[in-house]
């Protein structure tokens, strides 16, 4: 397959999930100052070199703004020049800086926070705010918001970034939907919200998550897209639990949406979810060690039993008021069942089901996001790149093939077993998660092991003396100074 010239560099920085939005108090990123730094040290050293950063997706976050519906249409432009010019100012400034030095090039790739980067609006707005009406610097300025993500050439390795949301049926996107509305933005036709169909990440995030992280301003450090997930809000805030209809849709959703990765480039318009999914069973939604705090009722069993009927499309599929009344009653059931258990022992069970089998920190861990996505890679890539799941990875596949995962610049937190193994040994944990602020979170320390671990990274690819090595760096203190490489892989 003839690709045609692609880009060469001598270097590229890989960095993801920056997650750039909120209001003060409630965002996830907290070292800005730090990735400022490290922008303008990559603008600086090696000036003599062709050097790209790629920002491999979740730049910005939306989904933490105040924006009208799922996506923002009429308020895209409001909110990121918010990100870019109030809120995280510094970093911009330091891109801006960036752009404007030779030989250097800054590819935006899309994610699933950041969709809103696939409206020209958008594109243009942040085009003027690093490089102004510098041609020269505008030119250094690469979008690729089509799902494709960015394909370049170091040394003699073919180098491919993408975000890895394209594999994950929580968050898949749905480019050619996006692609309509960038259509009626530059035809100046209207937009109704209506039209959007969300995928199960971002319904969890907008419906749910976003209400218990007034109160739980660390919930977003925890990544949702798991089912598991709900018997742990349904912990902290049973409240917000009582939309039963709601979150068997949106996990039901999730189901839905694994249908639909293959296929959501449809040519028919904005297409809803196609329906008849089976919906999660209570394992799925509770997790089995919150289960086994005490048995279920045989009778919440059958009514979740009829409700699973009613949603698979059974005789009664025609009513849905009757689906969503019988739902809210397993619902309420349930909640005075779990609500019936210690809150801290509780909420250790639910983290437990929720981190089980994490191996967040292990960077040589075959993930799931790893093996989907190097189903779609072709063998002519030698070296590949995600983000998405924020778990730091650095694998070397044979065959002069290599495989990374940038990770994330967002808090990270840490549940040792020590501080899940009993209900004694969780107490001072549910206190200071309970207390809920982010400030209590960032002071956090536990047996001398802080609730967050400081680990900001990014993927090095940089051609040294005829061959070509990938590292997988920590950037540390100020940002200013030389990263630490935790992993460094050789094409063989």
């Amino acid at each position: 397959m003839n690709l045609g010239p692609l880009p060469r560099h001598d270097a590229v920085h890989v960095l993801s999930d920056i997650h750039m939005g909120g209001q003060p108090g409630f965002q996830i990123l907290r070292e800005t100052a730090r990735l400022a730094n490290h922008v303008l040290r990559l603008a600086q050293q090696r000036p003599e070199a062709e050097v790209a950063l790629v920002l491999n997706g979740d730049v910005f976050d939306t989904l933490a703004e105040d924006i009208k519906g799922y996506v923002a249409i009429d308020d895209a432009v409001d909110a990121v020049g918010r990100i870019m010019d109030v809120t995280f100012k510094g970093i911009w400034d330091a891109l801006a800086a960036f752009v404007h030095t030779p030989r250097r090039t800054l590819v935006f790739v899309i994610g699933n926070h950041d969709i809103e980067i696939a409206f020209p609006p958008v594109q243009r707005l942040v085009v003027a705010r690093l490089a102004g009406d510098d041609p020269v610097a505008r030119a250094r300025i690469e979008f690729s918001t089509l799902g494709a993500g960015y394909t370049c050439l170091v040394g003699g390795a073919r180098v491919y970034c993408t975000h890895g949301n394209e594999v994950d049926a929580w968050n898949y996107n749905r480019y050619e939907d996006l692609a309509r509305v960038a259509r009626r933005m530059n035809a100046a036709q209207p937009f109704d919200p209506a039209d959007w169909q969300p995928n199960a990440g971002t319904k969890m995030v907008k419906e749910v998550m976003n209400a218990v992280k007034r109160r739980y301003a660390w919930i977003d450090l925890l990544k949702p897209e798991t089912s598991a997930a709900v018997g742990t809000l349904m912990v902290i805030d049973p409240g917000q639990m009582k939309k039963i209809g709601e979150l068997v849709g949106i996990v039901g959703e999730k189901i839905k949406g694994g249908t639909q990765i293959d296929g959501r480039l449809s040519g028919d318009g904005f297409v809803p979810p196609a329906a008849g999914a089976a919906p999660p069973s209570l394992e799925q939604l509770l997790g089995p060690n919150l289960l086994a705090a005490r048995a279920v009722k045989p009778v919440a069993d059958d009514m979740l039993l009829a409700s699973e009927q009613r949603l698979r499309g059974g005789a009664e599929a025609a009513a849905p008021e009757a689906t969503l009344g019988t739902g809210q009653l397993v619902w309420d059931r349930l909640t005075g069942w779990i609500t019936g258990v210690d809150p801290a022992e509780a909420l250790r069970r639910a983290l437990k089901d929720w981190l089980r089998g994490d191996q967040t920190f292990d960077i040589s861990q075959r993930d799931d996001t790893y093996v989907d996505v190097m189903k779609n890679v072709g063998p002519a890539i030698d070296i590949v790149v995600t983000g998405h799941t924020h778990l730091a990875r650095g694998i070397d596949l044979g065959g002069g093939r290599l495989y990374f995962n940038s990770g994330t610049w967002i808090r990270l937190m840490r549940f040792t077993e020590a501080m899940l193994k009993d209900t004694a040994s969780f107490k001072a944990v549910y206190d200071t998660l309970t207390d809920g602020k982010m400030a209590s979170i960032d002071a956090a320390v536990f047996n001398g092991e802080p609730l967050l671990m400081d680990r900001t990274s990014e993927v090095e690819i940089a051609a040294e003396g005829g061959a070509v090595v990938g590292r997988l760096n920590r950037i540390q203190g100020d940002g200013s100074g030389p990263p630490l490489a935790e992993c460094e892989l050789r094409r063989s």
